[in-house]
């Protein structure tokens, strides 16, 4: 399937009440869509595999903390929660932009971790399934990549030091190469766009994961600002 042809955005750029040095660019258009995840409910996942959605290819680790995380999580899961429980492989090493990088196993076209509709706790992740279990939030849990989507993160550090981080929507480009291959994507389709609650409300715990405290209640006045068609109020130079 080729990429769909980028749409026009509506962008914000603050500084971080905290750090001086620092600035967010948000990606207002996407951040107030209606975007949920429709796992189960519509989703015709990447390989055309419903039952595992995003899942089929495993997550690449950011970090040896990312790892650790999940390998931790790993050793909670019960047999109800994980299809595959006592599953001894649980990484392995792939290439990932032309460099060797560690993601999750995968087994029969999927992340270990991604049970099927077989299994008697229903589809959908094992991490996912473990975290509402016990209440916490599937962030906790899960691998960076996983609880992230469809939000992608990047970061340009300045020559004078500073640096900017971008907020926007993981597309299919965001996959490389591989991105015009998949089957579906969620970010594309309207029926994945019927939250009755805007992006920068539902993934407020991602957000501030991803930017911190100040920086997402900032985000949130711009947010409702643009949403009540007031444009945020530029200081005087």
């Amino acid at each position: 399937m080729p990429f769909v042809p980028a749409a026009p955005r509506e962008w914000i750029t603050f500084p971080d009440p905290v750090d001086p040095d620092h600035e967010i660019r948000a990606d207002l258009s996407f951040l107030l869509s209606g975007w949920s995840c429709i796992f189960g409910h519509g989703c015709q996942g990447i390989t055309g595999d419903a039952e595992v959605g995003c899942c089929s290819h495993g997550a690449f680790f950011t970090d040896a903390a990312d790892e650790k995380r999940v390998r931790s999580a790993a050793r909670e899961l019960t047999p109800l929660d994980w299809q595959r429980h006592g599953r001894r492989t649980l990484v392995e090493v792939d290439e990932l932009d032309g460099e060797p990088a560690r993601r999750t196993a995968t087994a029969d076209g999927a992340c270990i971790y991604a049970n099927r509709s077989d299994h008697p706790g229903g589809a959908g992740c094992a991490l996912h399934a473990l975290a509402l279990r016990t209440g916490r939030h599937p962030l906790e849990l899960k691998p960076d990549v996983c609880w992230q989507v469809p939000i992608s993160r990047s970061e340009e550090v300045h020559e004078d030091g500073s640096r900017t981080t971008t907020i926007t929507e993981f597309s299919r480009r965001s996959w490389g190469e591989g991105g015009a291959d998949l089957h579906w994507w969620c970010t594309e389709s309207k029926a994945a766009h019927r939250g009755k609650k805007a992006l920068f409300e539902t993934y407020a715990a991602e957000l501030v994961a991803l930017i911190g405290d100040a920086a997402y209640a900032e985000l949130v006045q711009l947010c409702r600002l643009r949403r009540k068609g007031r444009p945020p109020k530029l200081p005087l130079i």
